[in-house]
């Protein structure tokens, strides 16, 4: 039972990158701090408590409290899921995959739990961006996350372009996602869009059975075939 006299940590919970038993992936501080909080703040409700479920099977699930925060969340109510840090109780805040604050809503309530001067712990676990940065064969030493690109397909060539620029004119390695179901057509415009010899690394479910991992002159994936439907993808490009 924690004190009500200090204020509760905010603790910043890893998830597994996909279907697989949490334990092979994340450490026993994971398990720990699963099993004495009892506050979450999640993306997703469901999800989220059989994840809980999944690392502390005894634990209550009634007695769980969940406030949701994703891009719908009113900025409003953000104050309000760090009350029980101020009322002496630890939160921790769980993502969809990987590491919360990282290309997911947390940073935002971690913004608000140092403005409240509530310590923030950050628990090891996989992130995407750093298992393909570690398996590219790419510039380790100065690498961008760019998030998304653009969905329509001019202005998507356009961004690739950019970056591959970027990548050429800061000696800089550049990552980005995009929604699984797009990307296979993600993977041939930057084919299509830059020069022959830039490096491109796919990175495709990581740390599950089915993890593929290759980095590859652009011209060679023309003759390459893979699969990337629905399958969280992390793409690098660099041209040197």
């Amino acid at each position: 039972m924690e004190s009500a006299s200090a204020k509760g940590s905010l603790y910043l919970i890893p998830t597994t990158l996909g279907s697989k038993n949490p334990l092979e992936v994340l450490p026993l501080s994971v398990k720990k701090v699963v099993e004495k909080v009892d506050y979450y703040i999640v993306e997703n409700e469901k999800s989220a408590r059989r994840f809980i479920k999944s690392v502390a099977p005894g634990k209550s699930q009634p007695k769980l409290t969940l406030y949701v925060l994703n891009k719908y969340t009113d900025a409003a109510e953000l104050p309000n899921f760090l009350k029980p840090c101020e009322e002496g109780h630890s939160v921790g805040v769980l993502s969809e995959a990987g590491c919360p604050g990282i290309a997911d809503p947390g940073a935002d309530i971690v913004g608000l739990a140092h403005r409240f001067q509530i310590k923030v712990v950050p628990l090891v676990g996989p992130s995407s961006i750093l298992l393909g940065m570690m398996a590219s064969g790419l510039n380790g030493q100065n690498f961008a996350f760019n998030g998304y690109l653009p969905i329509d397909k001019s202005e998507r060539r356009k961004a690739i372009k950019k970056l591959e620029k970027r990548s050429l004119d800061q000696n800089q390695a550049q990552c980005f996602i995009e929604t699984p179901y797009r990307n296979n057509a993600l993977l041939e415009d930057i084919v299509a869009s830059v020069s022959p010899e830039t490096s491109v690394c796919v990175a495709c479910d990581l740390t599950l059975p089915s993890e593929f991992i290759l980095t590859k002159p652009a011209k060679d994936w023309k003759n390459i075939s893979v699969d990337l439907h629905k399958r969280p993808t992390l793409f690098i490009l660099q041209k040197k």
